[in-house]
């Protein structure tokens, strides 16, 4: 059987969230089992990978955006370095720039980016047992290949469309339709929600299956999936929830190159004290207190605008005794106002930045994550933190209640019901009882690092459904 992923992002080429790991690990996985060669397309980006590894060119040929008629360029990966084939796309003055979003013109992007693979895949006569899209970006795929002509070839393929974060559709004007392949006119309502082109809805209402990355957050999109909740229901039978894992041979404590001190669990209380001691010496913090620390994008959905008052009130009722550590970025605000703390409290730091090695240090150092997801479809943070002994502080949603339970019920974590300050700072305090209590807290690190959040049972889920 072959699989295509198609996706915007793939670690390590080109990383924003939980995506880029995903499309770097699920395909890796897929390949150890029997039968299987799964293979991953993206754009091509001018980036360090690019020009560590060798390409070779393997299709240069032409598309038609409206009246603009753009090259289009298939480069492969010689070594399948990463456990598999990755071919990216290049389309000049569309597809090789630095960075996978923040242009004005994502929409043409995206757009040449699916065009750009059907055709290559048409010209060439490859033709896939399943075309695996990957969130809005590659949304249309499915549409195109059952109504645009152009890739009749492609037409008995089956599709399947992951899921990963609703909250992004790529809505654009349906003005968009006039650098679109030619389809079948009367079919445009497979495109259309709510008088807009709605790349993610079409892929729910085209593909031949559709998959969120926990079963959860499958369960939150029928009351909230930011317009799109009655179609869900309407589609429920050609979707499923498959949790997502983690690559752990990338994610392994003992053996990850970015950490100062390696571990396993029987080691790892002593191990994990040297890359806090560390880590504190480097930040200014104070080594001997219990330490906080949250990663990721300053998005409202990762409950990051909360994080500024969170810092203040749980210092403040603590009277100090623990120390916070932020990585992350991407509102001007909340950075603002974290280097104002990061200056006025001696046990607070912050770091600004996407910084993969430092993430791993942080994992293999803190004491708890917190994690106040407003929404969260699966989260992997939750699992890198367990892997590497952290105990996880998160809110009671989407793929963190599949994942993490509390230890009120037998679990090795903490939950908490609303996305505010008041029950954050609670969670945070019920964590600094546990840190005193030194046994409870070396059972809940082996335990947290004994959990299996391999990609094994996942992609075996996966291999399932395209046989479907």
């Amino acid at each position: 059987m072959v699989i295509y992923h198609l996706s915007t992002e793939c670690y390590p080429i080109a990383k924003v969230g939980g995506l880029a790991d995903v499309v770097g690990a699920l395909p890796k996985y897929q390949n150890k089992i029997k039968g299987i060669n799964a293979k991953v397309v993206m754009p091509w980006y001018n980036k360090p990978f690019v020009y560590d590894h060798e390409f070779e060119l393997v299709f240069d040929g032409f598309i038609h955006q409206g009246s603009n008629m753009l090259q289009v360029q298939v480069m492969k990966e010689k070594s399948d370095v990463l456990g598999f084939e990755l071919y990216m796309v290049k389309i000049p003055g569309l597809l090789d720039r630095d960075n996978p979003y923040g242009y004005q013109d994502e929409s043409f992007q995206f757009l040449a980016f699916q065009q750009g693979i059907l055709h290559w895949m048409c010209a060439m006569e490859i033709k896939p047992d399943i075309l695996h899209c990957h969130d809005y970006h590659t949304g249309l795929v499915a549409f195109m290949v059952k109504n645009c002509p152009e890739f009749q070839f492609l037409k008995d393929v089956k599709t399947v469309g992951t899921i990963h974060n609703g909250e992004y559709q790529g809505m654009m004007s349906w003005n968009m339709a006039n650098y679109m392949p030619a389809f079948d006119s009367y079919k445009w309502g497979l495109m259309d929600w709510n008088g807009m082109m709605n790349p993610l809805a079409s892929m729910i209402k085209c593909a031949d299956a559709f998959t969120t990355v926990s079963e959860g957050y499958l369960e939150e999109l029928f009351i909230s999936f930011r317009g799109l909740e009655s179609l869900v229901r309407q589609e429920f039978g050609k979707a499923y929830g498959i949790i997502n894992g983690i690559d752990t041979e990338v994610w392994n404590p003992a053996t990850d190159p970015m950490l100062d001190f390696n571990f396993n669990s029987e080691n790892a209380v002593a191990q994990k004290k040297k890359n806090k001691e560390k880590l504190c010496k480097e930040y200014g913090l104070k080594p001997n207190l219990p330490l906080f620390a949250f990663i990721g994008r300053f998005a409202t959905e990762k409950g990051a605008d909360l994080l500024p008052d969170v810092v203040w009130k749980s210092i403040k009722q603590s009277y100090g005794a623990l120390n916070i550590m932020i990585l992350g970025s991407g509102n001007t605000y909340i950075e603002n106002k974290l280097k104002e703390y990061d200056y006025t409290y001696t046990n607070f730091a912050v770091d600004l930045g996407y910084k993969e090695h430092l993430s791993h240090k942080i994992y293999a150092s803190a004491d708890f994550l917190l994690m106040p997801s407003r929404v969260e479809p699966c989260g992997l943070n939750q699992m890198y933190s367990m892997r590497y002994g952290t105990i996880p502080v998160v809110r009671y949603t989407g793929g963190l209640k599949d994942t993490v339970e509390d230890i009120s019920t037998g679990g090795a974590g903490l939950n908490f019901t609303y996305a505010g300050v008041d029950d954050i700072v609670h969670a945070m305090n019920r964590a600094l009882g546990i840190y005193n209590q030194k046994k409870m807290m070396e059972d809940l690190i082996h335990a947290n690092m004994n959990f299996d959040f391999s990609w094994e049972k996942s992609a075996e889920k996966y291999i399932a459904l395209y046989k479907n």
